[in-house]
């Protein structure tokens, strides 16, 4: 299995990004990147999924699905603010239509209760400041279990990086180990931007670790805006945003288990970094974005 797919390796047409848990080779997690043109409608159906709707660089987006209608604000791109969002559940068709066009995230994931749509607000999305020192990152938990709970299997959280800074750190795994609660399967998906601003850059790159304990994946590449890494096991971790360019991914997980759960365990020979953060300040640079706008410059 291919686990880092550059940007323009995934594209479905248009649109950037069509990755299924069907050409991935595994069983849940799911994403596409929909890039509308202005005015376009775009239809889409569910089928056996559960989704998450998700402006990426698009504003004033209507989600249609059946007789209701869900206008999301959105955003101009993923460092200007974070975005409210639509859950739609499965065996659904919707429609997406933006008066100027833009990109939209559609994380998936298979599942088996049809669940009615429902608006997400910005007013309930949790910022987190995780981390110190050059750890400090932001987690938007929009879709998490703790802030989400209308969705049978699908999670989905927003990881800001500052440049120069790193962030899944320690490394740290949800998979089929006996040591672990849960086992998701997981979708990283980044942007990067010019340090301080808005805007994404082509330049710009980081850099992100997948491993094994017995070797068997051992992935250190570099990544650049646009690209997804999927994890179906293993560490992952650190991802480092190179001085100059600030990081952002997407995260999408799911996986078998009865209860929604993002609970994880550390590489035990780097956990003991977490002591350390006690006796470190945060990055003021930290939270990046609200619901309000950037936060720095």
């Amino acid at each position: 299995m291919s686990l880092h797919h550059p940007h323009g390796t995934l594209t479905d047409g248009d649109d950037p990004v069509l990755l299924t848990a069907n050409r991935v080779g595994w069983t849940y997690s799911g994403l596409q990147v929909v890039a509308l043109a202005p005015g376009e409608t775009r239809r889409l159906l569910t089928e056996d999924r559960e989704v998450i709707v998700l402006p990426l660089s698009a504003e004033n987006v209507e989600v249609e699905v059946g007789a209701e209608t869900f206008l999301l604000e959105g955003r101009t791109s993923v460092f200007a603010r974070v975005s409210d969002f639509a859950y739609v559940g499965r065996d659904s068709t919707f429609t997406l239509c933006a008066a100027n066009g833009g990109e939209v995230a559609i994380a998936s994931s298979r599942c088996d209760t049809a669940l009615p749509a429902r608006y997400g607000p910005t007013t309930g999305i949790g910022i987190e400041v995780r981390g110190a020192g050059q750890a400090t990152r932001q987690i938007s938990n929009f879709a998490s279990p703790q802030r989400w709970d209308h969705a049978e299997r699908i999670m989905c959280v927003e990881v800001y990086t500052p440049d120069g800074n790193w962030s899944s750190y320690p490394p740290h795994k949800h998979d089929d180990s006996p040591e672990c609660e849960v086992n998701n399967e997981e979708i990283y998906y980044f942007r990067i931007g010019k340090a301080g601003t808005a805007e994404y850059t082509a330049a710009g790159f980081g850099m992100h670790r997948t491993y094994t304990g017995d070797g068997v994946i051992d992935e250190n590449v570099a990544v650049g805006d646009g690209d997804v890494f999927v994890i179906p096991r293993g560490y992952h971790g650190p991802c480092i945003a190179a001085p100059g360019y600030d990081m952002y991914y997407l995260n999408v997980l799911a996986g078998p288990g009865g209860e929604r759960s993002m609970a994880f365990c550390d590489d035990p020979a780097h956990h003991w970094v977490r002591d350390e953060w006690e006796n470190m300040p945060l990055d003021p640079r930290c939270p990046m974005v609200t619901s309000e706008g950037k936060t720095y410059a």
